[in-house]
């Protein structure tokens, strides 16, 4: 379990949680930051700190409740809760979208629990049903139905049952896998985190699907028949690790792609191009798509600080800057005069991206196009990505025009939807587009969005994201 979150520590800095039991009671470790180095001599004090055979762990990234350092460590997964003698621990990866609801009925049994954050409504709830049904399926298949939002769990009863499930669309990936013996089941976010423990990647767990544990490995129920897929799209443009796996597709090769796809879209500014650069490390895939497209040599003259190791999107605002500024190195004499093409995942707020195009500027580049893998994002996204306004999306504003003026570049040539869709080789239904064409899997989000954004248009000026702010019910 802690190599496995290791081995996925991008998908959240700031904190971490183990939690394991031992056929009696939960033990749990909680902490700010990345998760730490493992020493030799502190083995033996972890593993009386978190005895049990059984266990669950998670990385955070803040996407809903209060963002300072005492919040996040108070909402830091896994989270455990009771009721009437059960007895229920939980890690979940997404963003729930009727939270005002799921309070409002959750908190009549729990009203003496604070809510820290979406895992604790989750657990609530299941836990609600589970006393009423007496079934773990027959609950989860109601949290399917009724909670309204991206949500993949993972989960153990107190009767030491170990269990995963997705949401009705699968919004947010979880796989399954084994160790070569056959002695250990575990579930992961991406299959990187098997593969570091030399586990087989056995499955993606399908949309509205449970999968439970034995001895004698996985059994898997299809909760909800027939949903709808809706796979987020930002996994593979920015999110997931280049070597993790999706449907047998490495993420590398996807992105490699991305960078072709832009080079047949965009012919006249390669025409115009010398050299490629890449915004380490998510634009280093394109720009090996662009160089094998075009003929464009990639010069590697930006270059990451590796032990910089935050992901500069999913900080605080306040922390975003400064950080990218310390992050990439730009070694001037190879761009002077230069003529860049830029391979960037994506333009979020365009404030990272500015400061690289300033750097680039600084050292002598002649004209700067960033080609840009995801298309433009033009709403705020409901499920695990905190970007949950339209007022913070530079995109949902401006035009590609203006975006380039705003950010200093020469131009910005995003990919198309189309193209980016080809390249996963996913069909357009089975990816959740929601942030780059407002159209949302799940109703709620689609109501909510709607709403705000004709609010939006004339000015209103939004207050905090939109899920935590909105009463709007389906």
């Amino acid at each position: 379990m802690y190599w496995g979150l290791r081995a996925q520590n991008h998908r959240g800095h700031q904190s971490h949680g183990f939690l394991t039991y031992n056929g009696e009671q939960f033990f749990v470790h909680k902490n700010l930051d990345l998760i730490p180095k493992l020493k030799s001599n502190s083995i033996k004090e972890w593993f009386g700190r978190l005895p049990g055979s059984i266990g669950i762990g998670n990385v955070r990234y803040t996407t809903s409740g209060k963002c300072d350092e005492t919040s996040i460590l108070e909402g830091t997964q896994p989270i455990t809760a009771s009721l009437n003698g059960l007895k229920l621990a939980l890690s979940f990866n997404g963003n729930l979208v009727n939270t005002v609801q799921l309070r409002k009925e959750t908190d009549q049994q729990f009203s003496d629990l604070p809510y820290t954050c979406d895992s604790d409504l989750i657990c609530r709830k299941l836990l609600i049903e589970l006393e009423k049904r007496k079934d773990l399926a027959s609950a989860v298949g109601e949290c399917m139905r009724t909670i309204d939002g991206a949500f993949s769990v993972t989960g153990i009863t107190g009767d030491g049952d170990f269990f995963a499930f997705k949401d009705q669309h699968g919004i947010k990936p979880l796989c399954a896998g084994h160790s070569p013996e056959e002695a250990t089941y575990a579930f992961s976010s991406e299959s990187v985190s098997l593969e570091i423990n030399g586990f087989i990647r056995d499955f993606e767990l399908e949309p509205g699907e449970l999968v439970t544990t034995s001895k004698d490995g996985f059994k898997r129920q299809q909760i909800i028949k027939n949903p709808r897929k809706a796979f987020c799209a930002f996994e593979y443009a920015y999110f997931a690790r280049p070597d993790s796996r999706f449907d047998g597709k490495y993420v590398y090769e996807i992105r490699e792609e991305f960078g072709r796809n832009i080079v047949r879209e965009y012919p006249e500014v390669v025409k115009d191009s010398d050299i490629v650069l890449s915004v380490p490390e998510t634009g280093d895939d394109p720009a090996m798509g662009v160089h094998e497209e075009s003929g464009l040599k990639w010069e590697r003259a930006s270059r990451r600080h590796r032990y910089v190791t935050e992901r500069a999107f999913i900080l605080l605002n306040r922390d975003r800057c400064s950080t990218i500024d310390r992050k990439i190195n730009i070694l001037g004499p190879k761009v002077d005069g230069k003529r860049l093409i830029v391979t960037e995942d994506s333009i979020v707020r365009g404030d990272t991206t500015r400061v690289t195009i300033e750097k680039m500027r600084n050292s002598g580049a002649k004209k700067i196009y960033m080609f840009v893998t995801f298309p433009r994002i033009i709403g705020p996204c409901f499920y695990g990505i905190d970007m949950a306004t339209y007022g913070q999306l530079i995109g949902s504003k401006h035009n590609p025009e203006e975006i380039a003026k705003i950010i200093g570049a020469d131009a910005v040539c995003y990919q198309s939807i189309e193209g980016l869709v080809r390249a996963t080789g996913q069909r357009r239904d089975q990816l959740c587009l929601a942030c780059i064409t407002g159209e949302y899997p799940t109703p709620l989000a689609q109501k909510m969005a709607d709403e705000m954004k004709k609010k939006f248009l004339k000015g209103y000026q939004e207050k905090g994201r939109i899920y935590e702010t909105c009463g709007t019910s389906p």
